[in-house]
């Protein structure tokens, strides 16, 4: 009885995906198209001054220092691709380039949190470690971060505002990193990070008793309120934190992020639970939905981010993936960005990790699929993915390229340390198209 009614809600959640499709390809307006930005081919990149030298023995060479996560499986190539591009994005100061060309030549906190991981997973420890210094040079005073830098590390390259979230993720990445490299990063390389974000993330939410001041996040626009956004980045980095800590032997300073991290945890359910849309409740003592509908960041309160997940977590990771769907099968950052018709892969990226780290391979290999036939004809993984299937933006993207590398790697875990977290949700499952 119990499989059959798995196998029902499978099939219902397909037939909610078709009409979602189906919909928003009757709802796109057409617009000026992104073109598609890519890199100097992998022969003639060693020519081209700020990027590694490389070429198809060095790839090979550095490759094998290391592991393919997915080896003998249809995601290798995709993935071998991925860690060559992340190579070619790398400075040799630990700088990673968000992108290829002109507006995407910085470096995010954001993003080079996620490639600190993706190398460590993959068995580049002193590559990871370098992206993690990198963000300990340039800290600010007050532990945070601005919203992106030059390449090398002088400062930002303009007056953009700040992001709260770059705090939450380089302690987040910091612990991912320490964890996943077997001794190699010990806590202790990375004490100042640590200390300093770790201080940030206790400022801004006055050690949890408070969300933060509204801030931009990964939409890279403008905000009045604050967003699920900011605050999930920053309780995911408590909770890592208090990893961190307790892995030192500092008890009481554990154990200052580890009750930050309750308190925190208690005021996003109170703010976001009600659907947990983009800017949750409009106020406590109120149901009513304060605006921006389901986005991305629903994510960030999934496993590997969140050791605790919530049925209503679950439904509402879900319904994300079915109201922000567009017409070429990928995803919008949320489900009320505009209706452009384009699919942005590092949200459709977030969904597959999620989706791997909980326990649900047959949704992650869903989301895996629709990225490796949505590649450039080089193999990079493009940032949009335009209504007719043609990749955009820039090519490759290191936020994206990161997640299908930590994504393949969670599939080789079968019952990884996240699933048992889940107790009482059963995974939705919905077959590999």
């Amino acid at each position: 009885m119990r499989r059959g009614l798995a196998w029902s809600t499978a099939v219902l959640s397909c037939a909610a995906i078709s009409v979602a499709v189906i919909s928003a390809t009757a709802t796109a307006t057409p617009e000026m198209q992104p073109p598609l930005i890519t890199l100097p081919d992998r022969q003639s990149i060693q020519h081209v001054p700020g990027l590694v030298t490389r070429g198809l023995g060095a790839d090979a060479e550095w490759l094998a220092r290391g592991s393919v996560p997915g080896r003998g499986t249809r995601w290798e190539a995709m993935v071998r691709t991925a860690l060559l591009d992340l190579r070619r994005l790398s400075q040799p100061n630990g700088a990673v380039a968000a992108g290829a060309g002109g507006r995407w030549s910085y470096a995010w906190p954001r993003d080079t949190a996620f490639v600190a991981v993706a190398l460590a997973r993959s068995g580049h420890h002193a590559e990871a470690l370098q992206a993690l210094m990198f963000l300990q040079r340039v800290q600010l005073g007050d532990g945070g971060f601005e919203a992106r830098y030059l390449l090398d590390g002088s400062g930002p390259p303009d007056g953009r505002a700040r992001q709260s979230d770059g705090a939450g993720w380089a302690l987040w990445a910091a612990q991912e990193v320490s964890r996943s490299s077997a001794g190699a990063v010990a806590p202790a390389a990375v004490r100042s990070l640590l200390d300093d974000a770790t201080g940030f993330a206790l400022a801004v939410t006055d050690d949890g008793r408070q969300l933060p001041a509204a801030s931009p996040d990964y939409w890279e626009v403008g905000v009045s309120r604050t967003s699920l956004g900011t605050v999930a980045p920053l309780l995911a980095g408590l909770a890592a934190s208090q990893q961190m800590y307790a892995a030192l032997g500092e008890r009481a300073l554990a154990e200052r992020s580890g009750i930050a991290a309750s308190r925190l945890r208690t005021l996003v359910i109170k703010r976001f639970a009600s659907g947990y849309h983009r800017f949750g409740a409009s106020s406590f003592g109120s149901l009513r939905v304060g605006g921006g509908g389901l986005d991305a960041a629903v994510t960030f309160l999934m496993p590997p981010f969140s050791a605790a997940t919530s049925p209503q977590v679950v439904a509402a990771w879900m319904r994300y993936q079915s109201d922000a769907i567009r017409p070429a099968g990928g995803l919008a950052p949320g489900s009320r960005w505009k209706q452009d018709g384009i699919s942005w892969t590092p949200e459709t990226a977030l969904v597959a990790y999620t989706a791997a780290a909980s326990g649900r391979p047959e949704l992650a290999a869903h989301w895996m699929h629709w990225l490796s036939v949505h590649r450039t004809p080089g193999g990079s993984l493009p940032e949009k993915v335009l209504a007719d299937g043609a990749p955009a933006g820039p090519a490759p993207l290191a936020w994206t390229a990161s997640l299908v590398i930590l994504t393949a790697a969670e599939l080789e875990v079968p019952n990884g340390p996240w699933v048992s977290t889940l107790a009482g949700v059963r995974p939705v499952h919905r077959p590999v198209r």
